[in-house]
């Protein structure tokens, strides 16, 4: 009796922690499947002396000593814990009880169909149905997996399906529309910052008609099963089916909870398509595309791989280079792709594209790694608009800018990663909030009246804290610092997940803790520009049928935000960008699934194709053309380049070329060099593609000249020299 009793007491937190009564056997017995829901009672609210506890559901006394010991240790640690972000865990593998007492250990439970797409919204709010619901906000359609809620509960935008808590049969429903091959369920609890809400076990049953339900049995017993759940609000918990269900719909029956909660739940359903060689049911949406690329999720070895492949067969307009390691000493790779790769061509303006900033939004990593694939395709078919891409511009992409958050995130897999789990670094650095605060010292100057004379408005210089060794400074973010150095960059996307948006700089607010604040820069026109390109591009995005993805309803402004009227991130890459270095770059949200399953690829693709392409080509906008000196006609590096009313400048790369991003109009533009007088000259914008020419000639000093023919030591010219005593007889 003791070694059973040790035995179950060991097995208690992989069954779920918080079990409603004592001692209730994860895939437990119950009464017979019948046409309705089983009837639980309600969960009992706990004493303030002891630990939250499920609800009843009326097991042995024999177990009840050994689960309410082993769960008082386990959610005291769990209440612990959720104070602050933790890693979320391996999602447990199911454990069963037969009749006689002995365990039953299956394998380790692997997804075995996809997602059905309640997280990637590919199930629609009307397929969703519950017995109740506390409010619109916690409706039935509030219950994807890894859905977040507002700041304030009790809204429209809550975190979870909620229960009424009168509600003794609580049910959350999914129809499919079709006969559908359901093999499994994941589930998370109430995202929320007030409360804590999770579902501890529940059963599943299926129908054909909503009408008439059977149950998920249980092989070793023929009873019922019972799943365990959540032990913590965002662990995503996987179960599979003992045998999986041929149904059209689907329900989740809550059978315990954490004690003085609700029962609320996020889910994910894992279902297979079935045949529907009569044509009964509606066809559903084909998630594929034309192009032959690789639609699955790589990891390190074989995004490697991959970008080799791609090279080996595009030698001649690709490139592999690193830009440095992360903490655990991957490599960043960057694929560069130009008609001549390896150099800086004059008068050809550089590109970039990064991803995988945070390593759990996957979906750019793909996006970057089918973009290369089909860049070099249509090179080779000759598609014009890939090869005049290619000729007119150098791209270079960065896939994976913190791979070892990915790796984290790819072996939990798409689906059980979480919200969270490999977003940040080895070290636990948010790279979106690692970049040095320009912001701050331009805007403190900008208040003293110091900007443009005393303090420049472009091309700030680093922090001296932020150069100190024991600065916090991943070696991620000092690895593109550089790489910001050495090309000089003039349009730049950072592509994220977990949204459906495009934001633009400023992302820091300007009011000092200011949580949200409109902070729009001196190009701010420029910047809504690019932002709308990409936004009115993406078919997604475009879908006027598409519901929010979380909390804001980012269709009503045209799917494009202020960062800093969206939230306030201090040290982002883009304020960054655009303070240090000459490029203009914005951040794309792409999709409300950060790590979407790999069928879903092909979908993504065609989603975003059109949009990477247009807007790399945005990079033609405005004016470009070359700072030569007169007398010589070399190129000038480092020449400013100041816009009329823009209180922002760019400067020339070392062989005098620049390339200035405007919107459509007249500028007077004026271009400035140490030891050189300056020119003004006006330039016209207009809605024609290419970027205006506007070059320029600068004339020496005279101090220049001198300093120049002293230095080689050669003699004065009479011209210079009457200059120059013109010019002490002024003093004079």
């Amino acid at each position: 009796m003791w070694g059973l009793l040790l035995a179950l007491a060991a097995f208690a937190p992989a069954v779920g922690q918080g079990l409603g009564a004592p001692g209730t056997s994860v895939l437990g017995l119950a009464p017979s499947a019948t046409t309705e829901a089983g009837i639980s009672t309600p969960a009992q609210r706990s004493s303030p002396v002891q630990p939250p506890a499920g609800k009843n559901n009326g097991t042995s006394q024999q177990h009840v000593r050994i689960r309410i010991i082993k769960k008082k240790k386990v959610i005291m640690k769990k209440r612990k814990k959720l104070t602050r972000p933790s890693p979320l865990v391996t999602a447990r593998p199911v454990v069963t009880t037969s009749p006689a007492g002995v365990l039953d250990l299956p394998k380790a439970q692997e997804p075995d169909c996809p997602p059905l797409g309640l997280e990637s919204l590919r199930v629609l709010d009307n397929q969703l149905d519950a017995s109740s619901s506390q409010s619109f906000g916690l409706g039935p359609h509030r219950g994807r997996l890894n859905i977040q809620s507002g700041l304030e509960d009790g809204d429209l935008y809550d975190g979870a399906w909620c229960a009424e808590q009168q509600d003794a049969e609580p049910w959350l429903q999914v129809d499919a529309r079709r006969p559908t091959r359901f093999s499994g369920i994941i589930t998370q609890g109430r995202n929320s910052i007030w409360r804590y809400d999770w579902v501890t076990s529940y059963k599943v049953q299926f129908s054909n008609d909503s009408r008439t339900w059977w149950g998920s049995r249980n092989h070793s017993s023929g009873m019922d099963a019972v799943f365990p759940a959540n032990s913590d609000p965002e662990t995503s918990v996987l179960n599979l089916l003992p045998e999986p269900q041929v149904a059209r719909f689907i329900r989740l029956l809550p059978q315990t909870w954490l004690q003085g909660g609700a029962s609320c739940l996020r889910a994910e359903i894992l279902a297979c398509p079935v045949s529907d060689p009569n044509g009964l049911f509606p066809e559903a949406p084909a998630l594929i595309s034309s192009d032959p690329l690789d639609f699955q999720h790589h990891n390190y070895k074989a995004m490697r791989k991959l970008m080799k492949q791609v090279n080996e067969q595009c030698p001649n307009i690709t490139r592999i280079y690193s830009i440095g390691k992360s903490q655990q000493g991957l490599k960043l790779y960057v694929m560069e792709m130009s008609d001549q790769p390896g150099e800086h061509e004059l008068g050809e303006p550089e590109v970039r594209y990064v991803a995988g900033m945070h390593g759990n939004e996957a979906l750019g990593r793909e996006l970057l790694l089918l973009l290369m694939q089909f860049l070099c395709h249509e090179f080779l078919r000759g598609d014009p608009r890939v090869t005049r891409l290619l000729t007119e511009m150098r791209i270079h992409l960065l896939p994976s800018m913190n791979p070892d958050g990915y790796e984290t995130a790819f072996r939990r897999g798409s689906e059980l990663v979480g919200w969270a789990e490999g977003r940040w670094t080895q070290q636990g650095i948010d790279l979106n909030h690692n970049f040095a605060d320009l912001n701050t010292p331009l805007w403190e100057a900008e208040d003293d009246g110091l900007v443009p004379d005393t303090v420049p408005n472009h091309h700030l210089p680093l922090p001296t804290y932020y150069t100190l060794p024991n600065a916090t400074v991943a070696p991620e973010t000092r690895a593109v610092i550089e790489w910001m150095k050495r090309i000089p960059f003039v349009l730049s996307a950072n592509l994220h997940g977990g949204e459906l948006v495009v934001s633009y700089p400023f992302d820091m607010t300007r009011t000092p803790w200011a949580a949200r604040e409109l902070t729009p820069t001196p190009d701010d026109a420029v910047f809504r520009w690019l932002s709308t390109v990409y936004a009115g591009t993406n078919q997604a995005m475009q879908d006027p049928d598409r519901r929010p993805c979380h909390s804001q309803d980012f269709s009503l402004y045209g799917n494009v935000i202020n960062g800093a009227d969206w939230h306030t991130v201090p040290g982002s890459m883009n304020d960054f960008s655009y303070l240090h270095t000459n490029c203009f770059e914005i951040t794309v949200e792409l999709s409300c699934d950060k790590f979407p399953h790999k069928n879903e690829l092909p979908q993504e693709w065609e989603n975003n194709k059109d949009a990477l392409l247009t807007y790399l080509e945005q990079v033609r906008m405005g004016i470009a053309g070359i700072v030569r000196d007169k007398d010589t006609e070399l190129g000038i590096a480092d020449a400013v380049i100041a816009v009329d009313g823009i209180n922002h400048d760019v400067t020339t790369a070392w062989g005098g070329d620049y390339w200035r991003l405007l919107t459509p109009g007249d500028y007077m533009i004026t271009a400035s060099a140490e030891g050189y007088h300056s020119v003004t000259q006006s330039c016209r914008v207009t809605f024609e593609e290419g970027p205006v020419p506007c070059n320029f000639h600068l004339t020496k000093t005279p101090k220049q000249r001198l300093r120049e023919l002293l230095a080689a030591g050669a003699k004065v010219p009479p011209d210079l020299r009457r200059r120059l005593e013109r010019l002490r007889g002024q003093k004079d």
